[in-house]
């Protein structure tokens, strides 16, 4: 009996001792959700993503793939909604909201908005679901982004940033 009484506490005192970094563990997500909004014109614009961060790996051509359709984050895919129709970089995008994938080149970059809001990463992706594509050239600096971020200022700047390379979209008023 004292023997399975011993057992027994020292089953309880590991688990009291290792419930606080089990815990701790599970409140900060390896990607956590992030959001970024801003009003361009009388429309509001917003992005969702989780946020994935280098962590000493190489990310392009590597992690992410070339030419390949990518969720742009980690987990869900990531979404861009908008309140009224925009035009990103001067092409027309209704008001909704959309699920935000691209395809990375090494010197140009696809940016999807795509009309299927509720996938797990690029999985389910139909091209045939695309609402808009816009090309962009994507910038490499010498300045480390550890997580994944996109900033959104009122003048209608997107700015992607992720281990050494960023990329921008202009978001206008549009119909």
């Amino acid at each position: 009996m004292r023997k399975n009484n011993f057992i027994l506490s020292a089953i309880l005192s590991a688990a009291i001792f290792c419930l606080p970094s089990f815990l701790s563990a599970q409140s900060k997500p390896a990607s956590p959700p992030m959001e970024a909004s801003a009003k361009v014109g009388a429309a509001e614009i917003s992005m969702k993503w989780s946020a994935p961060s280098v962590k000493g790996r190489s990310i392009w051509g590597a992690l992410v793939s070339y030419d390949k359709v990518w969720r742009t984050g980690a987990n869900a895919a990531t979404t861009f909604t908008c309140s009224k129709a925009v035009k990103i970089n001067g092409k027309a995008l209704a008001a909704g909201t959309y699920s935000f994938f691209t395809i990375p080149g090494k010197s140009e970059w696809t940016l999807i908005f795509n009309k299927q809001t509720d996938l797990w990463g690029s999985t389910d992706y139909k091209e045939s679901e695309d609402a808009l594509r816009v090309m962009v050239t994507p910038k490499m600096g010498t300045e480390l982004t550890e997580q994944l971020s996109f900033a959104l200022n009122k003048n209608g700047k997107v700015t992607f940033s992720w281990e050494k390379l960023s990329f921008d979209f202009e978001v206008s008023a549009g119909k």
